[in-house]
């Protein structure tokens, strides 16, 4: 028995243990063992391999590339394996993107004939100063290591594994895209284990994709028995609100594959850039990935392959040390009808049995209702004041500042500092059951809506389930001794599964969707009512974590500049239009800087240069820019060598050769220009079916092609309506704004780096074929 003056001091540590549990629980973590059986995967040797393939950027179809590849090669010709490189030009529509990608393929023959499992990452970096540590160093490294300790069991598997080290994944999925489309090795792939990233470090995610059900994916991903399962059905929902999709996307769109991502999120301010470092891979995340591939790959490759393909779901969660919990869509519709009789029955009960009062039920959603709208409100605004305060968050085109964490904590402080000042009145003048009829009632709400249009959430009616035996044990049972005590441990279960969450969403969705951390926050607040009404002191706690969120704040103002460790991201390019014999210096910058000025001067003229410029992930304008001198550089040689009308069909054939080996050729156009056909070295981009105009263009890319050879002619052949107007601006880059002898260019300082996502540090030359 717990003496009743300790109840509160005892009820606040099991919800910390919880809360810290929760994050704890979801990945390895410990010191990097130097000696592991041979039949072990080694973080070490992972890493020696890591460092040897980040030490520059190897974007596709540079001699760092190169590099990378023949060590890949070399790699798994080591291990015993025959290495094969198909090399194939790949066309990916949805990304108008183009290049001759080079996939590094090995097989291991298995003992029967079955379907085969493929091991997926890719090795080419984000054009143009990503290391590529992370992604997609990491899944690389993961392979290599996790096949090494694989075949050191001398164990034949029943299947056949098929590893694929990807190209060109950065430019469009377009390794991807050679291979499911253009190998025969594809029509034998039964499921892929893709291994990705989108930051340095955090947990790694499991991502599904099938275009059926996910049921006997979840269940074979939980007889695998993976240590430490990370994922729920909402997931991939979040997952394709991101603009980005990965390789395993075409596995799945083209060749009706599926499989299981494994990502991680964390530490996105790193991403694509040149922090993306061998030395800034979170060890932990690494030893994560490599969890999920030897017991998927020991899994998988000694189990049938051919049916994993449902038409059923499953909703499903990860819980610490049980592994995946999971349960059919067929459930979520009557578990929420149950619940919601229960919810009235109980309500009916315990007005008739007194312990309800209609007053007091009333007057409980009057704290949960200005919580649930005055908490994100604040931190909606709170986040556009501080980019105000802080402009250069907004150089972050990703959205998540190096100080991101901090202002996680402070809103999520400033938010419990907010339902507990609401709250501090009614906590003394109502009973836990009346004020636990609003939180109650707003989830069952939201499972109502989730029932019907997004049951990949439902696991958000255990908090319902959880709330209803609460409101069940206060109106049929008469005990006040450690009550408390057993209301936080009820609790328990829901902290565990939500908690993450509130970390999660806005490192996955942005800063700018920090009010949704609020809104979860104000949510498990409610559900926590009849733990918190116990307490004493709630204007003290509501000051607390005031407190809390103010030191949070000043503490991300601490670290809201630039450091070596925080570099500012920042760009410049060299723009060229050869039509109006015009020269621009251009950044996508708001401000010039130490750096940019010495381009752009004192007082750039703000906005774009020109309507028709180069796309960027974010859609990321030109902020500033100003008029050059115009250099002698060699422009592109453009031919247009056929140009025939046959049955009311113009068809056209055009040369692209760049005379100053570019690294890459972009066609964009102003106006809509209906395809019905496209071809781009001889590869033609894919058609819908159905469409009148098979490949419609309104304004902007048509296709990006990366050039991979020196003298690569890039042949061109489309077919319009012979009315068609045809004004396309061609534009020519190429990454050498530092080694170009034509300029005298001031480096960045040590706390500066290239902004990632926009073209930087290059030289565009722009012309235009008008037919």
């Amino acid at each position: 028995m717990i003496p009743k003056k300790y109840h509160q001091v005892f009820s606040i540590l099991i919800i910390v243990a919880t809360v810290y549990v929760s994050f704890y629980s979801l990945m390895p973590s410990g010191a990097v063992k130097n000696q592991v059986k041979k039949t072990e995967f080694s973080t070490e040797r992972a890493l020696s391999h890591l460092k040897k393939i980040t030490k520059k950027p190897h974007f596709t179809g540079t001699f760092e590339h190169k590099l990378v590849r023949n060590y890949i090669v070399s790699q798994l010709k080591e291990l015993g394996l025959q290495v094969e490189i198909q090399e194939q030009v790949a066309v990916n529509r949805k990304w108008r993107a183009a290049t001759n990608t080079k996939n590094i393929l090995a097989r291991i023959k298995g003992t029967e004939k079955g379907k085969a499992l493929l091991l997926l990452s890719h090795y080419d970096s984000n054009p143009h100063s990503s290391l590529g540590a992370s992604d997609a160093g990491s899944g690389v490294v993961v392979i290599l290591e996790g096949v090494r300790a694989f075949l050191a069991q001398n164990q034949q598997p029943k299947n056949d594994i098929i590893i694929c080290i990807s190209d060109a994944e950065e430019l469009g999925l377009l390794g991807a895209n050679a291979f499911v489309n253009y190998h025969p090795w594809a029509k034998d792939v039964g499921l892929v284990l893709n291994f990705e990233a989108r930051g340095s470090g955090g947990p790694s995610y499991i991502l599904l994709e099938t275009n059926g059900g996910n049921k006997k994916l979840i269940e074979a991903f939980s007889n695998a028995n993976t240590p430490y399962p990370v994922g729920n059905s909402l997931m991939y929902s979040i997952y394709k609100m991101l603009p980005n999709d990965t390789d395993l996307t075409v596995f799945r769109e083209d060749g009706d594959i599926d499989g299981y991502n494994f990502a991680f999120i964390d530490d996105h301010f790193d991403y694509h850039t040149e922090q993306d470092s061998y030395e800034r891979l979170d060890l932990n995340t690494l030893n994560h990935q490599a969890s999920y591939l030897t017991a998927t790959l020991n899994y998988f490759s000694n189990n049938p392959l051919e049916n994993l393909k449902s038409q059923d779901d499953d909703v499903y969660f990860n819980f610490p040390y049980f592994g995946l919990v999971f349960y059919p869509f067929s459930w979520v519709i009557p578990l929420f009808i149950i619940c919601g009789v229960l919810f009235f029955a109980l309500l009916i009960i315990g007005i008739s049995k007194k312990k309800l009062t209609i007053q007091g039920i009333l007057k409980g959603f009057v704290p949960f209702t200005l919580s649930l709208v005055i908490a994100p409100l604040i931190t909606f605004f709170g986040w556009k004041l501080l980019l105000k305060i802080h402009p250069q968050y907004e150089d972050i085109l990703h959205g998540f500042t190096y100080n991101g964490y901090y202002y996680i904590a402070a809103f999520i402080a400033i938010t419990l500092a907010i339902c507990f000042w609401f709250y501090k009145g009614f906590f003394k003048k109502r009973t836990a059951q009346d004020l636990l009829i609003a939180p109650l009632f707003f989830w069952l709400i939201i499972n109502g809506g989730i029932a019907f249009y997004l049951q990949g959430s439902a696991f958000f009616i255990i908090p319902v389930i959880i709330s209803l035996v609460i409101l069940s044990v206060l109106i049929f049972l008469d005990f006040e001794r450690e009550k408390i005590i057993f209301f936080t441990i009820l609790s328990v279960p829901v902290l565990l599964i939500f908690s993450p969450l509130l970390k999660m969403l806005p490192v996955g969705l942005a800063l700018k969707m920090l009010a949704i951390s609020a809104i979860f926050t104000v949510l498990l607040f409610g559900f926590l009512v009849p733990v918190f009404q116990h307490y004493k002191k709630h204007k003290n706690i509501s000051r607390l974590f005031l407190l809390i969120g103010v030191l949070a704040l000043i503490t991300a103002s601490f670290y809201a500049s630039y450091s070596i460790d925080r570099k500012q991201p920042n760009s410049i390019l060299y723009v060229i239009d050869a039509n109006k014999n015009e020269a621009y210096w251009a950044s996508y910058n708001l401000e010039v800087d130490e750096f940019t000025k010495q381009f752009l001067g004192e007082n750039p003229t703000k906005g774009n240069y020109d309507e028709n410029t180069i796309a960027s992930k974010y859609n990321t304008s030109i902020k500033l820019h100003t008029k050059a001198k115009v250099l002698n550089l060699k422009k592109p040689l453009i031919k247009i060598v056929s140009d025939t009308i046959i049955n009311n069909e113009r068809k056209i054939g055009v040369s692209i050769l760049s005379l100053r080996n570019a690294h890459k050729i972009e066609l964009l156009t102003n106006i809509p220009i209906d395809f019905k056909s496209f071809k781009i070295n001889e590869q033609a981009v894919s058609t819908k079916l159905g469409s009148e105009n098979l490949f419609s263009i309104d304004n902007g890319t048509i296709m990006s092609y990366y050039r991979t050879k020196e003298n690569e002619i890039i042949n061109i052949e489309f077919v319009v309506d012979q009315n068609q107007k045809i004004d396309i601006d061609i534009l020519e880059t190429k990454f050498d704004l530092f080694t170009n002898p034509a300029f005298n260019i001031r480096s960045r300082s040590e706390i500066m780096m290239p902004m990632p996502f926009v073209l930087n540090d290059a030289t565009v030359i722009k012309t235009n074929i008008k037919l």
